[in-house]
């Protein structure tokens, strides 16, 4: 198993640190909006409770704001669990859900979902509360990493290369797909493509983030019960059978949760990528490789880093409100090109 490093500060400590750096940027991110409502206003309007605050200061705070800042927490949370879990489970500090073409295997099936059912939203809303959207994003997410996971492991072990290729087919593969749904669409699954495309968090409701929460809640349970399978699996495949370990049974658990988890920030936000990538080495660099740390860490800071995006995207342009997943990839893109440089020895 992972051994222990003494210099490193306490899990304790840093789950501290991170649970008020989080609660900090909630606050920030709920009085920050093209309205200037006060500090204490804003504290205020969440207090429950009556009100002698006026009803559009309630509404702005209460039903758009506040939504929107939990979405961020949640979407971002589950994509630095999936990310984390991807690189231990590959062993493979380049697998990310974006760049191994899983978002957009989920984007494509929520697309589908969005020109095919669109219209049953209208006739059935209590059917359809969440959609049929997070289920064809789970579905293409599945298929995505399934299919890319079988495309780069072969009799050698899994190739990093072939992961990366398979990710670029994919991906332009379900570029074509979305273009062929836009093509087909009517004017409002057209604007719901074309915000989703470029992920955004406002379209943040009651509704999706009981799904978000949700999924939340179980994939951090689920994945903190295989920390110390993760830990053995760094060791090598054959090492972790040795120890007892159903490796494949573990891997189909693993990828079929993972693909969940990104089929659901896809059906809430839309395309958001490099969080996955970017979180798990910034919890490696802070606490180290053990996953029974690096897992609750990497949920801290993968909700933290998005919420800081969320909010350069609201006040960059402001009163413009620019989609989130140009602000992760300005961040993250550097990073991945980096990251190749460091593992330029490895990919060849």
């Amino acid at each position: 198993m992972i051994a222990s490093n003494n210099k490193r500060p306490p899990l304790s400590l840093l789950l501290l640190s991170g649970v008020f750096l989080l609660f900090v940027a909630v606050v920030a991110s709920i009085t920050m909006g093209p309205m200037n409502i006060s500090f204490f206003d804003s504290l205020k309007a969440i207090w429950p409770g009556d009100h002698t605050l006026p009803k559009h200061v309630l509404l702005i705070i209460q039903d758009v704001r506040l939504p929107r800042t939990l979405l961020c927490v949640a979407v971002g949370a589950i994509l630095a669990l999936c990310g984390t879990v991807m690189q231990g489970l590959f062993r493979n500090p380049l697998a990310d859900p974006g760049i191994i073409g899983v978002s957009a295997g989920a984007s494509l099936g929520a697309a589908l979902s969005i020109v095919l059912f669109g219209g049953l939203a209208e006739t059935f809303p209590t059917l359809m509360m969440f959609g049929t959207v997070p289920v064809f994003a789970f579905l293409g997410g599945a298929i995505t990493t399934v299919t890319v996971y079988k495309m780069g492991t072969g009799a050698n072990g899994t190739s990093v290369t072939m992961m990366l290729l398979a990710g670029v087919a994919i991906s332009a593969l379900a570029g074509a797909g979305l273009g062929l749904m836009n093509y087909f669409a009517d004017d409002q699954a057209l604007r719901d493509l074309s915000l989703w495309s470029m992920g955004s968090l406002a379209g943040a409701s009651w509704k999706g983030l009981v799904l978000g929460f949700t999924s939340l809640i179980l994939l951090s349970v689920l994945f903190y019960r295989d920390a110390n399978k993760l830990n053995a699996l760094l060791l090598g495949e054959a090492e972790a059978n040795h120890m007892g370990i159903d490796v494949q049974q573990l891997k189909r658990r693993l990828v079929l949760l993972t693909a969940a988890g990104v089929g659901v920030t896809v059906s809430l936000a839309g395309m958001i990528g490099f969080i996955g990538l970017i979180v798990p080495h910034l919890g490696r660099m802070i606490a180290g490789p053990n996953h029974k740390t690096l897992i609750p860490l990497a949920t801290l800071i993968g909700a933290l880093l998005l919420l800081v995006a969320d909010m350069l995207a609201r006040t960059l342009v402001a009163p413009l409100d620019m989609p989130v997943g140009i602000i992760t990839a300005i961040l993250g893109a550097p990073f991945f090109i980096w990251l190749l440089i460091q593992q330029k020895g490895r990919l060849q």
